[in-house]
C-alpha cells in the first residue's frame, strides 16, 4: 500500500530532482500556452472562414461596388480578410483612376499591388502562432525525454549507495523520470495535431484570397 502511494503521480512530481521539475515545470507551461492558441486559432480560423464566405456571396449577388466598399469601411476592424482586400484594391484603383496622367495598366497594377499588401497582412494574422505550436510539436518529446534519461541516471547513481537493489528501490526513480517523456507527449500531440489542422486551413484560405484577388481584377479590367 506505501508502494502505490509512493508511485502516485503527484508524489512522483514532488520528489524528482530539481532538473526533472523544472523540465516537467516547462512542458507544462509550453502545454498550457499551447492549448491557449489551439482555441485562439480555432476561433480566428472559423471566424476567416465565415466571413469570407459570406461576403464572397455578397459580393457576387451585388453589381454595386461602391455599396460593398461603404459596407467594408463601415465595419472597420469588424471586416474580415477577404473584405479588406477588397476595400484596398478598390479603393487604389479610385484613387489612380482620377489621376489623367496613369494609363489603365498602371492603375490595374497599382489596384493588384495594394490587394497583395493586404493580403499579406491578413495572412501574417492567419499565421500567426502557428510556428510556436510547430515547435511545440517537434521539441517537447526531446525535452521529457532529457529530463527522463537524467532521472535514470539519478535512480542508478543512487544504487550505488544500496547494498542489495531490488525493485523496490529502482521503481520510484524510474518512474518519475517516465513522467517526463509522459509529459513531454502530452504537450506535443494535441500541438502537432492543432498545427496541421490549421495549416490545411490557412491554406486553403490563402487559395480562396488568391482566386478572389484574380477574379476581383478581372472585374475591375472590365469597368475601365
Amino acid at each position: 500500500m506505501d508502494l502505490i502511494q509512493d508511485l502516485s503521480f503527484i508524489h512522483l512530481i514532488l520528489n524528482a530532482s530539481i532538473l526533472v521539475q523544472l523540465v516537467m515545470g516547462l512542458l507544462l507551461l509550453v502545454s498550457l500556452m499551447s492549448w491557449l492558441y489551439i482555441f485562439l486559432k480555432m476561433f480566428t480560423v472559423r471566424r476567416a472562414v465565415k466571413q469570407s464566405a459570406a461576403f464572397e456571396d455578397e459580393f457576387w449577388a451585388h453589381a454595386d461596388l461602391n455599396q460593398l466598399y461603404q459596407k467594408a469601411k463601415t465595419a472597420g476592424e469588424n471586416a474580415g480578410s477577404m473584405e479588406r482586400i477588397f476595400s484596398a484594391g478598390l479603393s487604389e484603383y479610385a484613387k489612380l483612376k482620377k489621376k489623367s496622367n496613369v494609363d489603365n495598366n498602371a492603375v490595374m497594377d497599382g489596384a493588384r499591388r495594394a490587394m497583395r499588401a493586404t493580403y499579406q497582412r491578413e495572412m501574417d494574422h492567419l499565421e500567426s502562432h502557428l510556428s510556436f505550436l510547430a515547435t511545440v510539436g517537434s521539441v517537447s518529446p526531446y525535452v521529457g525525454l532529457f529530463g527522463t534519461v537524467w532521472g535514470i541516471m539519478n535512480a542508478f547513481r543512487s544504487l550505488s549507495n544500496v547494498g542489495q537493489a531490488t525493485l523496490a528501490h529502482v521503481a520510484p526513480g524510474i518512474a518519475e523520470a517516465l513522467v517526463a517523456t509522459a509529459m513531454g507527449l502530452f504537450a506535443a500531440i494535441p500541438a502537432v495535431v492543432a498545427y496541421n489542422r490549421y495549416a490545411h486551413d490557412v491554406s486553403r484560405l490563402a487559395s480562396r484570397f488568391e482566386s478572389f484577388m484574380e477574379e476581383f481584377s478581372n472585374v475591375l479590367q472590365r469597368q475601365q
